[in-house]
């Protein structure tokens, strides 16, 4: 009896000892899954750690990137309004140099350009074109350099060669253009200020749509100028009578729709040549 209650309590005592071991393994087990757990967040926090400074590093790049596209954007239109400057600079010399030849129009081309303007804008034109036109009008006249002044200064009605070196000014004015590197299109516009919409201008007899938009605008405004001012061989007509000869030759000799805008200008909008 005393051998059997022996083997009794070293078996509880064996079991008691199995429980504490297996309770010791769950133990550790569970250490082992917390520790695990945490390597893990660990790890993901490494990783986005890791993405966190590759994405600011990027975005450092592009930072970058944008400040230096921002300096030469800077730096280009720096020297846009450079060359802007040096271009209204050579633009106005050569029309000095035109009024120095013919001072009875001084301001003549800066009246046409700021009434050839005021009618593209009055029509809607675009920006671009506006430019090209402000640039041609101030110019309109550069070939006259080439005319002599005793001509260009004569009271008296020109003889036939005289009226023949007159007409060719807009082709000088042309070819002149076409070497200082204007754009073509400013050349093209001088070239044809003196065309008609019938086809009797000159120097080449272009008609309708031959003709270019801003070389119809110009045409009126020279024009309208022209008559408004005093000359060599007659006193200034006046706008009035201006208005009337644009409108009478309507359809002929001047574009309708830049008539239409010409009228309306001064007759609704209040405009008056300074």
């Amino acid at each position: 009896m005393l051998d059997a209650d022996k083997t009794k309590e070293h078996l509880l005592e064996e079991l008691m000892q199995t429980r504490q071991r297996i309770n010791k393994l769950e133990e550790l087990e569970s250490e082992r899954r917390q520790t695990e757990e945490e390597l893990k967040n660990s790890l993901d926090k490494v990783q986005i750690l890791s993405e966190l400074m590759e994405t600011r590093k990027r975005i450092d790049e592009l930072e970058k990137i944008e400040l230096e596209r921002r300096q030469k954007e800077e730096e280009l239109k720096q020297s846009l309004e450079k060359v802007q400057r040096i271009l209204d600079d050579t633009i106005n010399v050569m029309a000095s140099l035109v009024e120095l030849r013919e001072p009875y129009t001084a301001g003549h081309q800066q009246r046409v350009a700021m009434l050839a303007c005021a009618i593209a804008t009055r029509m809607g034109l675009p920006d671009e074109q506006i430019d090209r036109l402000r640039t041609a009008a101030l110019l309109h006249d550069t070939g006259k350099i080439y005319v002599p002044t005793a001509t260009l200064d004569k009271s008296d009605r020109l003889n036939e060669t005289e009226r023949a070196m007159i007409n060719l000014h807009s082709q000088m004015g042309y070819k002149v253009l076409q070497r200082v590197d204007f754009p073509r299109q400013v050349a093209q516009i001088v070239l044809q200020h003196h065309e008609r919409c019938n086809g009797s201008g000159y120097p080449s007899g272009l008609s309708g749509d031959e003709i270019l938009p801003e070389a119809k605008i110009l045409a009126v405004a020279d024009v309208i100028e022209a008559m408004a001012s005093n000359r060599p061989h007659r006193p200034a007509l006046g706008i009035d009578t201006a208005l009337k000869e644009i409108a009478r030759n309507k359809g002929t000799l001047y574009d309708p729709e830049v008539v239409e805008a010409c009228v309306d200008l001064f007759t609704d909008q209040g405009f008056a040549l300074e």
